[in-house]
């Protein structure tokens, strides 16, 4: 048997290991074949969502970042590095970046077809374990938040709120922002009932979210 295998346990030290982009996918008929579990990560436009995966996989330059808000437009597929994608031999996960929302000078029509894209893609990827929905710490979760929030909980997908861009905010502001955060997913039926904190800039709160994705992958 190849010594590569979608059963094999993920730890942190996946992290380690060079992280590679395979696929932008635009529509659904553009989706890799599903295999390995499914990481995404949700957020508003200029929430620091490339930054933050730029981070957590240690590759400063492996999701774009831009001070353009809306410039990820498609679902953006990321692997470890060393893994052929054949039977046998296909990686242990994947981590999609998903478009911005939230970015009021996009088109209508190009908003709609954001919105279904990411629609469909959670209500019909089987391999997706869970959406890790970020927020900036300086702004907590506005109005264009708690409609995604309530379009996870009607696709039923399970999801984590992240907390974004902490070193902007003072050390003790966070807390009592954590717990803010708790209190309004509280009664929501597919939120995690932990909320993270990071800062990209700061490496603050990564190893913890990596943690946190394993034990998901794994089926913890």
């Amino acid at each position: 048997m190849n010594e590569h295998t979608t059963n094999r346990t993920v730890d942190a030290e996946l992290f380690k290991r060079p992280w590679v982009f395979i696929r932008g996918v635009p529509a659904m008929k553009f989706l890799p074949p599903e295999g390995p579990p499914e990481i995404a990560f949700a957020g508003r436009s200029n929430v620091g969502k490339s930054s933050l995966i730029n981070a957590l996989v240690r590759h400063g330059g492996l999701a774009r970042t831009s001070n353009t808000p809306g410039r990820t437009q498609e679902l953006n597929y990321f692997v470890p590095d060393g893994f052929s994608g054949e039977a046998g031999d296909l990686p242990p996960m994947a981590l999609v970046d998903m478009p911005g929302y939230g970015y009021a000078q996009a088109p209508k029509e190009q908003v709609d077809q954001w919105t279904k894209l990411v629609f469909d893609y959670l209500r019909g990827r089987v391999t997706l374990k869970r959406v890790y929905l970020l927020i900036d710490s300086r702004h907590g979760i506005k109005k264009n938040d708690e409609e995604v929030l309530t379009l996870l909980d009607k696709a039923a997908i399970s999801y984590q709120v992240v907390l974004t861009k902490t070193d902007k905010i003072k050390a003790a502001g966070v807390q009592p922002l954590i717990e803010d955060t708790l209190l309004k997913i509280k009664k929501r039926a597919a939120a995690f009932p932990t909320v993270l904190s990071t800062s990209s800039e700061k490496n603050e709160g990564l190893d913890e979210l990596r943690a946190a994705i394993a034990l998901v992958v794994n089926g913890g």
